[in-house]
């Protein structure tokens, strides 16, 4: 069985209107023909205005069928797809007619909202982007805490599954204290998902060959580097979920 080891400091141990037209042309001409042109002919919102403002926290489906959660509810946005259990930290750039650019860590378009509120989701699927709309207000997008105990589960499990991708041994080995045990967590989950990804390219074998040791570490920004057979994984707890690499970071670390 993959050996994993978890080291704690000592000092950190304890964790509608209804519209009536009335039309009589003897009574009152004036109000008929104009309320008869209003009917007919309403006038269109001018170009470029706004929608009612969606919830900052919201559920939406792309038009592929795609579930997501959308949370803007804070300084960083976060994205979640209802089948993965990663969240995505979006990093805001202004385009192309005032459009929100909303890219991850490694510079992928995974989102862009219009002036207008409209949504285009870009996925692997969908690299030319599938079109949104609003389901319903959500739920805030949270990291589950974790303590020593859990994370000692959580790494046991991405060492035997990360083993099982390579055919060979991967230790799991983390420097955690209270405050960075769940992100420590998260950032193991993440690192078996980019694995995965690895692991399913043409050439994944032997790039799954070079990693014998994953190693999590906290430090002042988040990182990811491969050295001599060690996948070091660096994460930030100041920054709270966006304190550590994305699958798709870690994937494009372990594949240069």
């Amino acid at each position: 069985m993959a050996r994993t080891e978890i080291r704690f400091p000592a000092a950190a141990k304890s964790l509608a209107a209804t519209l009536t037209l009335l039309c009589s042309g003897a009574a009152a001409p004036a109000l008929a023909q104009d309320s008869l042109k209003d009917f007919l002919f309403p006038e269109s919102p001018a170009e470029g205005q706004r929608q009612a403002a969606p919830p900052p926290v919201a559920r939406y489906v792309s038009e592929s069928g795609e579930g997501f959660i959308l949370d803007r509810s804070n300084e960083r946005a976060l994205l979640r797809f209802e089948n993965s259990p990663e969240i995505w930290v979006l990093q805001p750039q202004i385009g192309p007619r005032g459009d929100v650019i909303y890219k991850n860590d490694i510079g992928q378009v995974l989102l862009r909202a219009t002036r207008v509120g409209g949504l285009t989701l870009f996925t692997g699927k969908r690299p030319a982007g599938a079109s949104a709309s609003l389901a319903g207000a959500s739920a805030p997008i949270r990291l589950k805490a974790i303590g020593p105990v859990d994370l000692l589960r959580v790494l046991l499990g991405a060492s035997a599954r990360a083993s099982r991708l390579a055919n060979h041994r991967i230790n799991f080995d983390a420097e955690a204290t209270p405050a960075s045990s769940t992100l420590i967590a998260d950032a193991a989950i993440l690192t078996v998902m980019a694995l995965e990804r690895v692991a399913r390219r043409p050439d994944g074998a032997p790039l799954m060959a070079r990693i014998q040791r994953v190693v999590i570490v906290e430090g002042l920004r988040p990182e990811v580097a491969l050295r001599a057979g060690t996948l070091l994984v660096v994460v930030s707890p100041a920054l709270g979920v966006a304190g550590r690499p994305s699958s798709e970071r870690i994937a494009f670390v372990t594949t240069r």
